[in-house]
């Protein structure tokens, strides 16, 4: 059977304050079109289907023509929340899509939404288990496990409170952090996890013939072949111009125990993203010589500091050739005003515990903060960056802090 794997579509998101709904949608479009000729036996969409919790308008539309695309195909849908969604919000009319053959898990729960694909391809049933970004708290909640502390026990515990029959062809499709033999996930720039935080080892999927996962926005394979990040569609900082080709995973599934066959269909991007790095010169000179059209451009100068002079010529030049400046910096080192850029941009990338940290380390005459101190730091800041910043923060979300205190101990009061 052959199966398409999506991940991290950010629908409605945007990038140095520019939309990238129209290029979402020329993704959209050119996928179905794919899906037409190739005719998978499902998509699988593995988190991230939104960029925030309360989508707009646009955003939700393009995923109204994505879904109603693939059921005008027959294609059968399979998505799982991600940390940026809201899974009440996603999985809303979900009895009703399922009559479609859109399945859709929005929350975790104590038995995983599955589907079966009955002998799809004379080899027997293909079962799809559906896990929705987990967090420790909540499985521990659900399966009254008071012994789960991490994110590789919660989803341990989940997968082994299953019915699966291992003697089949078995599919899991996650959003989550999987590291393979402690190896940190090679981050692309801009998912809202930072390094360390909810890490799962690849061998908690050991069993699943294929694992669709989301959320770190590279397409590469975890500890084997057959536990994949899809990646994102497109690129969505300009680190992520690192992965040249973008687009859709396709699974070609045999027998069980077979080999499992897994192509890119490259999908090209309504506009180029591409980073340049030089001295002033190097870089009027690459621009001048280059034919490039249509591009989302950064530019980083490394001899001298931005003027206006050099804003308003690198604008105007691209701007004749359709193109956008999207980001604009200097690296030049011998002012003030970049290490105050350095100092935003290093804020930016760390995470809210480790900031947290620096300005305990610097305000306080203790130093840096003790374990239980840090521990607690690092359950608000993950507490964090899965809340829905639509909504104010709900009296569950400050149960939860407190209880994590208590449990700590008294060097976090």
């Amino acid at each position: 059977m052959l199966f398409a794997h999506l991940a991290d579509l950010h629908l409605g998101k945007s990038i140095y304050g520019k939309s990238m709904i129209d290029d979402q949608r020329n993704f959209i479009i050119n996928f179905l079109k794919i899906c037409d000729e190739k005719k998978p036996d499902a998509v699988l969409i593995a988190g991230d289907v939104y960029d925030r919790g309360a989508p707009g308008e646009e955003a939700v539309k393009l995923l109204d023509m994505l879904l109603t695309g693939l059921c005008g195909m027959r294609i059968p849908v399979l998505m799982v929340a991600g940390n940026h969604d809201n899974g009440m919000k996603l999985a809303f009319a979900g009895e009703i899509l399922k009559k479609e053959g859109i399945y859709i898990a929005g929350r975790a729960c104590k038995e995983m939404t599955h589907v079966t694909l009955e002998n799809p391809d004379g080899m027997g049933d293909v079962n799809f288990y559906l896990m929705p970004y987990i967090f420790p708290e909540e499985i521990k909640r659900l399966l009254e496990n008071d012994e789960i502390r991490n994110y590789d026990q919660a989803a341990k515990a989940l997968i082994a409170c299953q019915n699966i029959n291992f003697s089949e062809r078995n599919i899991l499709i996650a959003h989550q952090n999987v590291i393979a033999n402690g190896k940190k996930a090679e981050y692309g720039g801009s998912e809202s996890m930072v390094g360390g935080v909810g890490e799962i080892d690849y061998k908690t999927f050991d069993g699943f013939d294929y694992v669709a996962l989301g959320h770190i926005h590279s397409s590469y394979p975890v500890g084997r072949e057959e536990v994949r990040y899809g990646g994102t569609p497109l690129c969505y900082h300009f680190e992520e111009t690192k992965q040249k080709e973008r687009g859709a995973l396709f699974v070609e599934i045999g027998e069980k125990n077979g080999a499992i066959n897994i192509s890119r269909e490259v999908i090209e991007p309504l506009h180029k993203m591409r980073y340049l790095r030089g001295t002033k010169q190097d870089i009027y000179s690459q621009l001048i010589d280059d034919s490039g059209r249509g591009e989302y451009i950064g530019v980083r100068i490394t001899d001298e500091r931005i003027s206006p002079e050099i804003s308003v010529y690198l604008r105007t030049l691209l701007e004749g050739r359709d193109s956008v400046l999207m980001d604009l910096k200097s690296e030049y080192s011998t002012y003030d005003l970049p290490e105050s850029e350095s100092r935003i941009s290093d804020m930016e990338s760390k995470s809210l515990e480790d900031l947290f940290s620096e300005l305990l380390r610097d305000s306080s005459e203790e130093g840096l903060p003790s374990d239980g101190e840090y521990e607690l730091m690092k359950f608000v800041g993950e507490l964090t960056r899965n809340s829905d910043f639509s909504e104010q923060i709900k009296e569950e979300d400050i149960n939860k802090i407190l209880v994590k205190a208590s449990e700590i101990g008294g060097d976090s009061d």
